[in-house]
């Protein structure tokens, strides 16, 4: 994701729901939401973040989804 898609003011990395730790099965540790992104943009068992300086291919975007996946532009597959 770029960096300037993370820090958007309605992005979430959840580390609780309701007061208690996300679950596992709900991607606990940590689960990263980009409301204004398809789902897949997320994240679900997040351990860790690491900042490249260009841009990798994901694992959904490497199987034929779109890189972007802005809903607006409808942008599902490559």
């Amino acid at each position: 994701m770029p960096l300037a898609a993370c820090l958007d003011d309605d992005v979430l990395v959840a580390t609780k729901f309701g007061g208690a730790p996300v679950t596992r099965e709900h991607g606990g540790p940590a689960r990263i939401i980009i409301p204004k992104l398809y789902a897949w943009k997320g994240a679900k068992f997040v351990k860790s973040l690491t900042f490249l300086a260009e841009d990798r291919l994901g694992f959904w975007e490497v199987r034929g989804y779109h890189n972007r996946g802005g809903p607006g532009k409808e942008e599902r597959y490559a």
